[in-house]
């Protein structure tokens, strides 16, 4: 699959995955949608076959918890870089900046990466990209690692929502190319919100 129809679909995926819009999405507006989006065939990334035995997905129990205030750091003049990917795909991002926040008296901090082709597209040129790997991978949810998605920031508080923390599109369909978390956004803890493994039996 070319480049262009990948990020297209990505750039679809991550509209419906916004963490920062206009129009403020809830955990349960965001499980609904994600369901109904696996559901449309034009839509999923899910096998055809898969696609007609498909119920729902698997979540954590929304869980307040996870919805933390982060403080968000701008990084400028950072190196353009190629993000690896499951594939021989590298799709160059920015690090954007820096979001550091507290959960259960623990310190974390994620990086944020902008996807410079996006940058050009009027719809998504303020897009950001959080991958993240935390305790769950391989067992509660999966091996990979997910994301979470989010617009530029006017201010430097940002809330992040793991309720809202979702699988790349290969969880689901080998065919996909995804971009693989960087070292440096494992948390070390297991955030148990969110997208659980997919389980399609």
């Amino acid at each position: 699959m070319r480049l262009f129809i990948l990020v297209l679909l990505f750039a679809n995926l991550s509209k419906a995955y916004s963490q920062a819009s206009d129009s403020y999405v809830t955990a349960e507006e965001f499980q609904a949608e994600l369901n109904a989006e696996f559901k449309d065939s034009e839509k999923s990334p899910l096998t055809s076959e898969d696609i007609e035995k498909f119920e729902n997905l698997d979540f954590f129990a929304i869980d307040t918890a996870f919805v933390v205030s982060a403080n968000f750091v701008r990084t400028p003049s950072e190196a353009p870089f190629a993000m690896p990917t499951t594939t021989d795909r590298a799709p160059i991002y920015v690090k954007y900046g820096e979001l550091y926040f507290r959960i259960y008296d623990k310190d974390f901090k994620l990086n944020v990466y902008q996807n410079q082709e996006l940058i050009s597209d009027p719809e998504y040129f303020d897009y950001l990209f959080i991958p993240f790997t935390d305790n769950t991978n391989g067992e509660e949810s999966y091996g990979g690692g997910r994301y979470l998605d989010l617009r530029i920031p006017s201010s430097n508080k940002v809330v992040l929502d793991f309720n809202k923390a979702y699988n790349p599109y290969c969880a689901y369909n080998g065919r996909y190319s995804c971009p693989i978390p960087p070292a440096e956004n494992n948390l070390d803890i297991k955030i148990s919100a969110g997208v659980k493994a997919y389980d399609k039996h």
